[in-house]
């Protein structure tokens, strides 16, 4: 009789379109109040009103008109569609099928006999038996990549066969960008969510082609510990978010963001997303998993960019000069220098030399009338030599992306400006500054979001802010006889400035390039030229330019940071002068989660001499 009541009213819904709620439909209580259900829905609740909000961006996420701030409302619409008669695809039941699976569960609902061809097709064609999250390391040179990247891989049964992961699915969550927007246009509109995010489906090897092979990225796979059952239910969302929009945001709502809402679908509890405050930076959201004690085995995946160095690097430098010079077609690969090599020394120097040829020829486009016969030639001479195993692959590296130092920074410190003495409060949500703990961050590479140095001089008892950091991107690549990467950086921003008679809060924009090269292990040198642009009423002609020089020397390890150099700028727009800086910044790093810094700068600026030097405290949370 219950049931037979239920298909009546379900009908009465299905043509008036309105709801009906009578006895013989389960009383649903306060379950619209259940965190899996407000998980499942993306509520979140409001910040300045009572209710809740879903981060859905998508009429066709909801069943009900006011479901997007209703979660009772489409609560009940939702029990009362997967009640309905129907059949196919087009069911309540197909199209949501995560949904449907919950509210039986809770509420013991009878099963139905609807098929869903469509879903099921799209499950067995997946054939997922564990999930793997993915990390890309951060690429400086993109935009959207600056933080690294997070993704899924849906995992089939497989017996440790490399060749059937490569051919897995991933999903994956990004900005739905328009072709013809330029990097800094995408950088502005994802940061104010003006791109539709959106969910795709890609084999793996796509992935890996794009982020290993093309944009020179390491990845890291983290697989997890999730049961099947947990595993389907995932599937089942996934289905669900399959042409969904979500508003992308650089900062917040990102592809890391939106996999950490899966994961917390998949199993209920673990509640990543309460981790999310101002940002979530895939880095750090990988760390949270982590944290969770969701992963079961991580695996490292070098770059082409990171295998080809390594193999390169093992080689002595005598030999390195002779890989460049067989891979250039200077020197023949069948000549006197290499066939004179021990065969051990020469099956090294071929190897490294093929895989350098043949990831120039991919990576830099080498014609392939010089690339192709070289490759050939290396491969044929290889050949001959027998019973000499290939070069290792690169080691993992020791220290993890997720295990570095957290991204967002508090520092106090105290010093002394001329003769003016201070404290200062920094505080910079993300992410890297050269001189953090390296470990775990891409050595010589600088990335600060919205960073704000606050000063209270004592003298006067004034307080000043002395500088907001808009964005600062720094990466000093170094050159070697087989790669030549551009060392370059850019910011904007305000910054405290000297004029003749005053000191002046100025909105800036500063950028630089040049070469960058190692001295050491750990120390490399860095030459670049500079370009500064500051505006102000209070400067003369209301703005001023200046090129210039940045020479200094940088030195990273686990314990000790260190930056020096001197800086010259020509202002060349106002009042004609230069501006001479020797600067000094060290880092003694205490583990993962404090810094002792000192800061010396010694500057001629309006044939003025000053002195400034500060000591202080990084804490990273």
């Amino acid at each position: 009789m219950r049931t037979t009541l239920q298909y009546g009213l379900a009908l009465i819904w299905l043509a008036s379109g309105t709801p009906v709620y009578a006895n013989p439909l389960p009383d649903t209580g306060q379950l619209h109040e259940h965190p899996d259900w407000l998980t499942l829905l993306h509520y979140q609740k409001n910040r300045y009103t009572n209710g809740y909000t879903s981060q859905a961006d998508d009429d066709a996420f909801f069943l009900s008109d006011d479901g997007k701030h209703s979660p009772e409302s489409e609560l009940r619409t939702t029990l009362a569609a997967i009640s309905a008669p129907g059949e196919g695809d087009g069911h309540a039941r197909c199209r949501f099928p995560a949904r449907d699976r919950w509210l039986r569960e809770q509420l013991a609902l009878p099963e139905t006999d609807i098929e869903c061809p469509e879903y099921d097709d799209w499950k067995t064609t997946l054939n997922t038996e564990t999930v793997t999250l993915v990390f890309a390391a951060s690429y400086l040179n993109s935009p959207s990549s600056m933080f690294g990247h997070t993704f899924i891989r849906l995992d089939p049964p497989q017996d440790d066969d490399e060749a059937d992961l490569l051919l897995a699915n991933t999903i994956s969550y990004a900005a739905d960008a328009a072709a013809h927007d330029s990097e800094i246009l995408f950088a502005y509109k994802g940061i104010f969510g003006g791109y539709p995010g959106i969910t795709s489906i890609k084999p793996y090897y796509e992935m890996v082609r794009l982020y290993s092979d093309i944009e020179h990225r390491d990845l890291w796979e983290y697989q997890l510990n999730l049961t099947q059952d947990e595993v389907d239910f995932m599937l089942a969302h996934a289905w669900e978010l399959r042409d969904i929009n979500f508003d992308y945001y650089f900062f917040d709502e990102n592809c890391a963001y939106r996999l950490l809402a899966l994961i917390d679908v998949a199993r209920p509890g673990t509640d990543l997303l309460d981790e999310v405050s101002t940002h979530a930076i895939p880095s750090d959201t990988v760390r949270w998993v982590v944290d969770k004690e969701l992963v079961q085995e991580v695996k490292y995946r070098p770059s082409a960019a990171t295998s080809v160095t390594h193999s390169l690097n093992t080689l002595p430098g005598d030999h390195q000069t002779l890989a460049s010079a067989v891979a250039n077609g200077y020197v023949a690969v069948d000549s006197q220098e290499v066939n004179r090599l021990p065969d051990r020394e020469r099956a090294h120097l071929l190897d490294a030399t093929y895989d350098y040829v043949r990831y120039q020829s991919e990576a830099d486009a080498w014609p392939r009338e010089h690339a192709a016969p070289l490759s050939h030639a290396l491969l044929r001479t290889r050949s001959q030599i027998r019973d000499v195993a290939a070069a290792d692959k690169p080691p993992e590296p020791e220290v993890r992306d997720d295990q570095g130092h957290d991204t967002f920074r508090f520092s106090v410190g105290g010093g002394r400006m001329g003769e003016r003495n201070f404290s200062q409060l920094t505080l910079r949500p993300a992410y890297h500054d050269v001189l953090d703990p390296p470990a775990g961050y891409r050595s010589g590479a600088q990335l600060q979001f919205l960073r704000l140095d606050a000063r209270y001089y004592t003298d006067n008892d004034e307080l000043q802010m002395e500088q907001i950091v808009g964005v600062e991107i720094r990466s000093l690549s170094p050159r070697t006889p087989f790669f030549s990467p551009l060392s370059w950086q850019v910011g904007f921003g305000g910054r405290r400035t000297d004029t003749e008679t005053d000191r002046v809060f100025t909105p800036y924009l500063e950028g630089g390039a040049g070469g960058s090269w190692m001295l050491g292990a750990k120390m490399q040198a860095f030459a670049l030229a500079t370009a500064d642009l500051e505006i102000d009423n209070d400067l003369n002609k209301g703005y001023d330019a200046a090129p210039g020089a940045d020479l200094g020397l940088l030195h990273q390890n686990n314990r000790f940071s260190l930056m020096a150099g001197v800086k010259t700028k020509a202002w060349i727009v106002g009042n004609q002068h230069r501006q001479d800086q020797l600067y000094t910044r060290a880092g003694w790093h205490l583990g993962r989660d404090f810094s002792l810094f000192g800061e010396f700068t010694r500057e001629d600026h309006y044939d003025r001499y000053r002195t400034t030097w500060q000591l202080g405290l990084h804490a990273y949370f």
